[in-house]
């Protein structure tokens, strides 16, 4: 089983996926960012977004996949995936090798996102980058609160201004992951 936790930046999807590890030990967690810094790291990133890369696309779908098959555990996914032709690309990959998945989104107020992308630290030992990514963030806040109409059927939208433990027991509920506390 996939678990794809979606929202914009900010919007709490790292906060909900460790709050969900401790609670659902056995689930492995994925952070498809890893495979963008990689290949950034080898391939230069014309548009600056790596998702524009077809090799990120597919090796996030393939490492998924794979992940699932090899290890036989949940994995947990947080990324923001909003761009329609992408998620149609890697879920339907994920679809097509039979993976049960499950779609999380968090809407978060602008207002909210907002502040909690200022609250934010990306490169703590470089503040023009800090400030060139939470830029970059705020840029997206609009697309990613306008992709609701694109995403999966099935989708599960959740309040994402609920805390944490609110969070994490509705979609372990909505899961039905019995686990303990």
């Amino acid at each position: 089983m996939i678990v794809w936790v979606n929202g914009a930046f900010g919007s709490g999807k790292s906060t909900l996926v460790e709050g969900l590890r401790p609670r659902w030990p056995e689930a492995l967690v994925y952070d498809p960012e890893m495979v963008g810094y990689v290949l950034r790291g080898i391939v230069q990133v014309p548009t600056g977004d790596f998702q524009d890369l077809r090799l990120w696309r597919r090796q996030v779908a393939d490492l998924a996949v794979g992940l699932v098959e090899e290890y036989g555990r949940p994995v947990l996914v947080p990324m923001t995936l909003i761009n329609p032709g992408y998620v149609g690309e890697i879920f339907g990959k994920l679809q097509d090798a039979g993976i049960e998945v499950h779609y999380f989104f968090l809407k978060v107020s602008r207002e909210v996102l907002e502040k909690r992308i200022d609250g934010r630290s990306f490169t703590p030992d470089d503040p023009e980058q800090d400030e060139r990514v939470r830029r970059w963030c705020k840029g997206r806040v609009e697309a990613c609160m306008a992709a609701t109409d694109t995403l999966p059927r099935d989708t599960v939208f959740l309040d994402g201004e609920l805390t944490p433990p609110e969070l994490t027991d509705t979609v372990l509920s909505r899961l039905g992951v019995a686990v303990g506390r």
